[in-house]
């Protein structure tokens, strides 16, 4: 008698229970893929067609040439880098001393102090600048451009403090040890170590900062009583006014600002890659 005896074989039903989860597994990422589509790319695609076309659909270039041509919103556009620039300095030199201090585990043995520092992102921008105008009249202090930068840096600062405060948690201290060995003394040791590896931290924060400052209409508007416009003021103002097409020029060129100002956001591991020496 020949007893063949059948090779174990995957069964149909096993093959479709894998099937079935496999197809489950590819199936949660339809949501975000959804909510990506709507708003993210349909809004981007709605911006570059009504940036390269006129109020009858054809496609033109005099959105562009009219920003060019128009030296107000020029002026506006370069004042905005540099009300941008100033406030992501001035986050800097705040942002990072309090980073290092919530880090740092001497000086800071309390992880109630970290909460204090990341609760305002927790409320509402415009609850925040609201609650800066009242607190500039209850102290008689006039609104205007510094009033503005305070309101930014304010309002921006946690952004700054959170990305380098993680960095400065996630640092490998034998690069400091390693340092002070050396005969390095603190400043060497900061410069030489301790700045180069939080330099993906302070990148992230310029981008968290910088970004959102150009952008920003309602902290002018309320910070200055609209006597102070920045380009996002601008850009609000148009689509108000239903100008959509050069409305969605300025966005157009606003976002490519900061597609170019992400570029030199650079690699985590490049960085890490590259701190920690001393020479």
């Amino acid at each position: 008698m020949n007893n063949n005896k059948s090779k174990p074989s995957l069964t149909p039903s096993l093959l479709e229970r894998v099937g079935v989860r496999l197809a489950s597994r590819k199936s949660w990422t339809l949501p975000y893929i959804i909510f990506s589509a709507i708003f993210v790319v349909i809004p981007l695609l709605l911006i570059v067609v009504y940036a390269f076309t006129d109020d009858n659909g054809h496609l033109t270039l005099e959105n562009f040439v009219k920003f060019f041509q128009h030296h107000e919103a020029i002026n506006t556009f370069v004042y905005s880098i540099g009300i941008a620039i100033i406030t992501t300095v001035v986050c800097i030199l705040l942002g990072y001393p309090a980073a290092w201090i919530l880090s740092n585990s001497k000086l800071n043995r309390s992880k109630t102090l970290v909460v204090l520092f990341i609760l305002p992102m927790w409320v509402n921008i415009l609850v925040r600048t609201l609650a800066t105008v009242a607190l500039f009249d209850f102290f008689s202090v006039p609104l205007g451009e510094g009033a503005l930068i305070f309101g930014m840096v304010y309002n921006f600062i946690p952004f700054m403090i959170y990305p380098i405060y993680n960095t400065l948690q996630k640092m490998d201290h034998s690069y400091i040890e390693a340092a002070q060995d050396l005969g390095a003394n603190p400043v060497q040791v900061f410069f030489k170590a301790i700045l180069p590896l939080s330099m993906p931290g302070v990148m992230s924060g310029i981008m968290m900062v910088f970004m959102p400052t150009i952008s920003t209409f309602a902290i002018a508007e309320l910070l200055t009583m609209n006597n102070i416009k920045l380009f996002g003021t601008t850009i609000q103002e148009n689509i108000n006014n239903s100008m959509w097409n050069y409305g969605a020029a300025l966005s157009l060129i606003m976002l490519l600002l900061i597609a170019a100002t992400s570029l030199f956001n650079t690699d985590d591991k490049d960085n890490s890659n590259e701190g920690g020496g001393l020479w």
